[in-house]
């Protein structure tokens, strides 16, 4: 497996886990029991890249790997040309029920395989840059003909902008303004329209003035100006966006009118999306199963329960990963090994494999789980950070060093999350290996 990865990748991947985070990229390596979902997956992504526009719903408790899935889902659909982001729901800054703080919170994140968030700029001037290459691709113009190009790329822009055009002419206008900010120079007005493009409010006056423009972004704008970027990203060469709305399960936290409001903001987006109104999206939320069985969750509006119900028998062996609600049924303790095996395969440290053997990787799961609770759906991040950070590092620098002679795991309260503190029996817990 390491031979297949980057010696830059493989560092990437050890250091995130050193520091006990999800690694960027290279999620691929550490996907164990994903391999049932990949091809129904690629299919949606197909549909999207297509011109058709998909929701999923993600559902597991807390350390199932949500997280882990969506990041590696949207590394998938970059390599497929897509751009991606994440928007962690909340109640107090990315409220469900505000379009405009969802959109704003998306352009911030979005990225692509070329460009980290936010990629908004470089996709406006990829978009651009196309008008451009297909102008001249078609032969009419020269491309010493600065006037002549100009004119062309103006009336395709105008041919292009039609559909935006009659469902937001503020996007169309501003990206008017922006193009012409862009070729005069303009910086500041090129600057302050991106930031308008991207529903960040407070722009310059000056800047709205110079394509037309007024007033910030509403909950009712933001609908259309996603449909302007989905446009804008086909144009630019990336055939859809995979969208994120993770921790959605926040909700049921929120005051009830405002619960009532964002689970109905949920129903009406997932019923734009299956009316076509945005082609190219892949939009994909995450929860706990109480989100989307309890009554404080999907259940209270019953049109949005009736859109995501799912049935699930016993076995999730058997969950169609076609349907609407996707289960992750969480680690096993046999997965978690696995998944040391390939981190230890990744390190790629001769050193190291001649002492940590598999029946060590599961000595330490066994003991990482054990004093988590026994619940070994919480234990992979502190499980992969000991195994990297005090196992694998050490076995590497020194030649005399024996994990089960030389090693006591401590798991300390002050490196835990919340939940897996909650999970632990006690707040500082050292057990001999």
């Amino acid at each position: 497996m390491s031979a297949e990865i980057s010696a830059r990748r493989r560092k990437d991947i050890i250091d995130a886990l050193r520091r006990g985070v999800v690694p960027v990229n290279g999620l691929d390596a550490l996907a164990v029991g994903l391999d049932r979902f990949e091809a129904a997956l690629d299919d949606d992504l197909d549909r999207a890249a297509g011109g058709g526009s998909v929701f999923k719903a993600v559902r597991g408790e807390y350390g199932a790997g949500k997280t882990f899935f969506t990041r590696w889902l949207a590394e998938r659909a970059k390599r497929r040309g897509f751009a991606t982001a994440e928007v962690q729901v909340s109640e107090l800054e990315t409220p469900l029920h505000r379009m405009e703080t969802i959109y704003r919170r998306l352009v911030e994140n979005l990225s692509t395989e070329q460009f980290p968030a936010s990629a908004l700029r470089p996709i406006l001037d990829g978009w651009i840059y196309a008008l451009e290459e297909d102008v001249l691709n078609g032969g009419a113009v020269a491309e010493d003909d600065t006037a002549g190009l100009d004119t062309a790329v103006g009336a395709l822009l105008e041919t292009r902008l039609t559909e935006i055009s009659r469902s937001t002419p503020g996007f169309a206008a501003a990206l008017r303004g922006y193009r012409t900010a862009t070729a005069s120079g303009d910086h500041a007005v090129a600057d302050g329209l991106a930031a308008w493009l991207g529903g960040q409010p407070h722009v310059a006056a000056a800047a709205r003035r110079a394509a037309g423009v007024k007033g910030d972004l509403d909950h009712f704008a933001a609908m259309s100006f996603l449909q302007g970027l989905l446009t804008v990203l086909r144009d630019s060469g990336h055939p859809g966006l995979l969208l994120v709305l993770d921790e959605v399960e926040t909700l049921q936290r929120v005051r009830s009118d405002a619960r009532d409001k964002a689970l109905n903001a949920l129903r009406q987006l997932i019923d734009e999306i299956y009316a076509g109104r945005f082609p190219g999206l892949l939009l994909i939320i995450t929860g706990t199963p109480a989100f989307y069985d309890g009554a404080q969750g999907v259940q209270r509006l019953a049109p949005l329960a009736q859109r995501l119900a799912t049935d699930f028998g016993s076995d999730p062996r058997w969950d169609n990963p076609r349907a609407t609600q996707l289960r992750l049924p969480g680690f096993s303790l046999d997965a978690l090994v696995e998944l040391g095996s390939r981190v230890r395969a990744i390190y790629a440290s001769p050193a190291a494999e001649d002492r940590i053997d598999d029946g060590y990787l599961r000595e330490l799961a066994v003991a990482v789980t054990g004093k988590l609770g026994g619940q070994v759906g919480v234990a992979p991040r502190v499980y992969l950070k000991k195994l990297v950070a005090d196992v694998l590092d050490r076995a590497d620098q020194f030649a005399d060093w024996n994990p089960r002679e030389h090693y006591a795991l401590t798991v300390r309260s002050d490196e835990l999350t919340e939940i897996e503190r909650n999970a632990a029996s006690a707040d500082d817990i050292s057990l001999q290996l």
